[in-house]
């Protein structure tokens, strides 16, 4: 059976926030017994072809794989991208601006902060941040009180940048539209990471899911590291509602700090069908 296949379709390297490289995690799951693997960094697939070097090294099968941040109902989601082109354009160019919206944040913030008075904020900024793709509130603190409009940093977030005040542009993370759009182009399937985690009310839950099924979503992630067994029952029926195929990953960021270690999840229910049935013709070997 496809479902007893000990798949770890979910993990983060040192390319996003996790502590191993691509090439240690690669060795990793092959000495766990992982039979099927997918790197899955944040927004980022700057690992994939290490990864995939690395397994092809292990005689491990390979995934491409990526989690883009969403922010749906208010609140930060996560969708899996498995098995798609990784050197696909418009999928690259959505994560840059992902990631990277906050140099356009940072223009806005500063646009802000001169029609209160204080011009030339974002080059000011600048002279803190090694990467402009990564400049942050912090950066225009530190301008701030360098300029003498604050005493401290503590009187910048008191007076400017946060919330109702001037110079606040909360950061903007992808649609669910788009990722899934992104994923799909490229060749790949969308899947739903670790329903279980979201704080939504029960409408909420079935709106994203209804959503995700409409923009093209064709998976969610039944069996992984921070769902409870009652949880893997739970998602396997919502699997089978809205016609989903089932996903499986340990979400291991490092050996210190996941509680699950690569490939040490139970199996999927029998009677879900695997994402990667879906996917067999995507398989690196």
């Amino acid at each position: 059976m496809a479902s007893y296949l000990n798949a770890d379709l979910h993990c983060h390297s040192v390319a996003s926030d996790g502590t191993l490289t691509p090439e240690a995690l690669a060795q990793r799951a092959k000495s766990a017994g992982v039979e099927l693997w997918a790197l899955t960094d944040h927004d980022e697939v700057s690992g994939q072809q290490r990864a995939m070097a690395a397994a092809r090294a292990q005689g491990l099968p390979y995934l491409t794989g990526v989690e883009i941040s969403i922010t749906f109902a208010g609140q930060t989601v996560h969708i899996v991208g498995l098995g798609f082109d990784a050197s696909d354009t418009r999928l690259v160019e959505g994560l840059r601006q992902t990631r990277g919206g906050r140099g356009e944040r940072a223009r806005e913030m500063s646009a802000q902060l001169a029609q209160a008075g204080i011009p030339g904020a974002y080059e000011g900024a600048l002279k803190y941040v090694g990467n402009p793709e990564l400049i942050s509130r912090t950066h225009f603190a530190r301008y701030l009180v360098e300029a003498g409009v604050c005493s401290d940093t503590n009187e910048v977030f008191r007076r400017f940048l946060t919330e109702g005040k001037p110079g606040y542009i909360p950061h903007r993370w992808a649609t669910l539209g788009d990722a899934v759009d992104w994923i799909t182009r490229a060749g790949g399937l969308a899947v739903i990471a670790h329903p279980g985690r979201y704080k939504f009310t029960p409408n909420e839950e079935y709106a994203l899911f209804s959503e995700f099924k409409q923009h093209g979503g064709r998976g969610v992630e039944v069996v992984t590291g921070s769902h409870l067994p009652s949880e893997y029952v739970k998602y396997a029926d919502m699997a089978m509602e809205f016609d989903l195929a089932a996903s499986r990953g340990s979400d291991f960021h490092s050996p210190d700090e996941s509680r699950i270690d690569l490939g040490a999840l139970p199996y999927l229910p029998g009677q879900l069908i695997p994402i990667w049935e879906l996917l067999s013709e995507r398989i690196h070997h």
